[in-house]
């Protein structure tokens, strides 16, 4: 049910999904004897679009969680394992094009081959199954072989996880296949922005990791004057509302440490 819902009431609940369903409300309302009602209902929607698409909120939220946790130092040391979230590959796509697709994540990608060169005796884990509702997508993990040939890192030297819908089974699947001994020292590698929620599950599932934040998109010192990108602003807020919106539920339901894990 928590999977389901997630897929489901987690879309309606992004600010630009819901004012459009205000203004939507609001057209279907001014057809009625409740006009006036209606016409309130979509000029507060039309407002609440241009407010938010000139806004730095979206900007201000992600660089509080992408600055949650701070880059891994090399200086602490080689890992013992590394495990690499799921993301940054589109089965559909790659379906599709019959070849690897990788999206706007594929700094988890490129940790893991630059991970893999420089500690070869370091275990290495990519978990990504299907994450989609109707689980006709394909499987992510599958389309990760190739990618490893064009890096030069041996196939059998990645455990791949492919049962895995969300972060509560990545860390938990990943524990069941690596049996992280006492004492081992783990990688986490996922974007920066997913961090906290990530780190929140494998804690809660037992299994110690040191984050290894990627794909940031924010700035040291973002700039937090209005700007009219109102598409990238509106589509920032929309990402970063679903990772705080995951943190809440997560917490709330007992499959993370924390409503904000700390360091």
């Amino acid at each position: 049910m928590f999977f389901i819902l997630s897929k489901t009431v987690a879309v309606l609940l992004r600010p630009s999904i819901l004012v459009c369903l205000i203004g939507v409300i609001g057209l279907l309302l001014m057809a009625t004897r409740w006009r006036r009602s209606g016409r309130a209902l979509a000029i507060v929607s039309l407002v609440a679009i241009i407010g938010l698409g000139v806004s730095p909120l979206g900007l201000v939220l992600a660089h509080v969680l992408e600055n949650r946790f701070p880059q891994w130092e090399a200086s602490r040391g080689a890992p013992d394992g590394i495990v690499v979230l799921g993301g940054s590959i589109s089965p559909k796509m790659s379906q599709l094009r019959n070849e690897t697709v990788v999206g706007g994540d594929a700094g988890r990608i490129f940790a893991m081959a630059r991970l893999a060169r420089a500690y070869p005796q370091a275990r290495i884990i990519y978990t990504g199954g299907d994450g989609t509702l109707q689980g006709k997508e394909g499987i992510e993990a599958d389309y990760v072989p190739p990618l490893l040939d064009m890096f030069d890192v041996a196939r059998d030297r990645v455990i791949l996880e492919s049962r895995s819908r969300n972060t509560v089974e990545n860390a938990a699947f990943s524990k069941e296949l690596v049996k992280p001994k006492p004492g081992e020292r783990w990688l986490l590698v996922t974007s920066a922005q997913h961090m906290p929620r990530a780190i929140g599950c494998f804690r809660r599932a037992g299994f110690p990791v040191e984050a290894y934040p990627t794909d940031w998109r924010t700035e040291l010192e973002p700039s937090y004057w209005p700007n009219l990108n109102i598409g990238g602003n509106l589509a920032r807020l929309d990402s970063v509302a679903a990772e705080w919106t995951g943190l809440l539920a997560y917490w709330l339901t007992g499959k993370t440490s924390a409503f904000f894990p700390v360091p």
